[in-house]
C-alpha cells in the first residue's frame, strides 16, 4: 500500500546539491568576511597616522640633518687648529735652529777673539823674520792658526783692494796721484770674521784719489 504524503525526489537533484557545495559563510564572531576585514584593518592602520606625526618624522630628519652639519663643522674646526698648531711648531723649530747657529756662532766668536792679539803677535813676528820654519816658535804658531782655521775664523784686508766703509775702517786717507777710486794703501791690523760674524775690522791706509 502507497503512502499518498511520501514525494519522490528526482536523481538528479542530490547530486546538483552535492556538486554545488556549501556555501561561503561569513565571520562567525564578526558576521564579516576575513578579506575585507584585513582590508579595513589596513585602511584603519593608515588613518591612525595623525598630522602630529608626521610633522614629528620631519622634524626628526631636519635634527640628523643638522647633527651632521654640527659635526661637519666641528671636524673642519679640528682640523684647521691642528694645520695652524702645526705651522706655529714648525715656526718655532726654525727659530729655535736660527737662534742655536746665532749663540754657536757667537761662542766662536768670543773664544776667537781671545786668540786675535796672540795671531797679531805672531804676524809681526813672521814679518820681522823672527819665525824660522822648523823652529818650536814656528810650529806652536802654526798650531794657533790651525786651531782658529778649525773655528771657521778668516782674515781679510789686503793692500790694492778696493775700499769698503762697511769691512774696513780708515785709519789715514793718503792723497795719490793718478788714483781713480779709494784703495787699500797699506794694512795696519788685519781684519777677521767668523760667518757673518765680524769679529775685528780691518785697520787700513786709505789712498785716495788727489785734488
Amino acid at each position: 500500500m502507497t503512502d499518498k504524503n511520501f514525494e519522490e525526489v528526482p536523481e538528479d537533484a542530490g547530486s546538483d546539491a552535492a556538486a554545488s557545495g556549501p556555501a561561503p559563510q561569513e565571520n562567525a564572531g564578526t558576521g564579516q568576511n576575513p578579506a575585507s576585514a584585513e582590508a579595513k584593518a589596513a585602511e584603519g592602520s593608515d588613518s591612525d597616522l595623525t598630522v602630529d606625526d608626521i610633522l614629528n618624522a620631519g622634524q626628526t630628519d631636519e635634527a640628523a640633518a643638522s647633527d651632521d652639519a654640527s659635526l661637519a663643522d666641528a671636524e673642519n674646526a679640528l682640523l684647521t687648529d691642528l694645520k695652524r698648531l702645526q705651522a706655529e711648531y714648525a715656526n718655532y723649530r726654525r727659530r729655535t735652529e736660527e737662534q742655536r747657529h746665532i749663540e754657536i756662532a757667537r761662542a766662536k766668536g768670543e773664544a776667537a777673539k781671545g786668540l786675535l792679539p796672540v795671531l797679531d803677535d805672531l804676524d809681526r813676528a813672521t814679518q820681522h823674520g823672527d819665525l824660522v820654519e822648523g823652529t818650536p816658535f814656528y810650529v806652536i804658531g802654526e798650531k794657533v792658526r790651525a786651531v782658529v782655521e778649525r773655528l771657521g775664523v778668516v782674515s781679510y784686508g789686503e793692500a790694492g783692494e778696493e775700499f769698503d766703509p762697511q769691512q774696513h775702517e780708515a785709519i789715514f786717507q793718503q792723497p795719490t796721484p793718478g788714483a781713480e777710486k779709494s784703495t787699500i794703501l797699506e794694512v795696519v791690523e788685519v781684519g777677521y770674521r767668523l760667518g757673518d760674524v765680524e769679529l775685528r775690522p780691518a785697520k787700513v791706509v786709505v789712498a785716495v784719489p788727489a785734488e
